[in-house]
């Protein structure tokens, strides 16, 4: 996730010739359809600290770090990622999720690059990342909603209106032409 470059505001260049910066939402990305038997990879942001979302919480730095540790530890394996939050459409898995200066930085794949998630994150159709969460240690905010100091993190899921506006999907990987 180092290749995110949040701190100048800027999309990142790709570093790879099969990595893509990705495109607005309803215009094409004009990237090319990847083969069925492999996995479409994607970074982004899941989460942003110090933001108000729609449901009026603020996120603070280090709230995933005990759940992330926790499940490193337990060896939990990798969180699932599910299409729209819902646990019946699993659509991949989370390789990696770590916080950073920004927020919550997750790189994942999309197990049918061919199917219809696939196809709608390339489009750019559906670019928005959200999670699932316990919050295990809040305070009540006076202008409405919660501090979030601690959040057990369950999920993480590609979704089209995310609580927290600018957590999207930053970058697409398509697989090698095979």
């Amino acid at each position: 996730m180092s290749n995110l470059d949040r701190g100048t505001g800027q999309r990142p260049q790709p570093s790879h010739p099969q990595a893509h910066a990705i495109g607005r939402p309803g215009r094409g990305s004009g990237l090319a359809p990847a083969p069925a038997d492999t996995a479409l990879r994607f970074a982004g942001y899941a989460a942003l600290f110090d933001r108000r979302d729609a449901g009026r919480d603020i996120i603070r730095r280090g709230a995933f770090t005990k759940s992330l540790a926790q499940r490193r530890a337990q060896a939990a394996g990798p969180l699932p990622l599910y299409w729209q939050h819902r646990p019946e459409v699993r659509i991949g898995w989370v390789d990696e999720a770590h916080e950073d200066a920004h927020g919550l930085a997750v790189t994942a794949r999309i197990d049918n690059a061919a199917g219809g998630a696939a196809a709608a994150l390339k489009s750019g159709r559906v670019t928005g990342l959200s999670f699932g969460y316990r919050a295990r240690r809040f305070a009540p905010v006076p202008s409405g909603g919660r501090e979030l100091n601690e959040i057990d993190i369950l999920e993480v899921s590609l979704v089209t209106h995310p609580m927290q506006h600018a957590a999207r999907v930053e970058r697409i990987h398509l697989p090698a032409p095979g």
